[in-house]
């Protein structure tokens, strides 16, 4: 039995990859911004991007995280 807890710390444990982080734009009715795309999910038929992305605010921005439609996404080319 101690063999096998012994051998058993000794193994690699597949860790999970974080999901790759995704430049995207944003159009919405601030313009046309940059974002960082996080993950997508579908909800009732509808796929929807979570995206950090600033927007302005006063003399400045601020930065926000939200669900956004796929149609307000846009890829960023290479």
């Amino acid at each position: 039995m101690a063999e096998q807890v012994a051998r058993s710390q000794g193994a690699d444990i597949a860790t999970p990859q974080p999901p790759r982080i995704k430049h995207c734009w944003v159009t919405d009715r601030h313009g046309r911004l940059p974002g960082l795309l996080l993950e997508w999910r579908q909800l009732d038929g509808v796929w929807r991007g979570r995206v950090l992305h600033p927007i302005p605010e006063g003399d400045g921005w601020i930065v926000v995280e939200e669900w956004l439609s796929a149609e307000l996404l846009e890829r960023v080319d290479p």
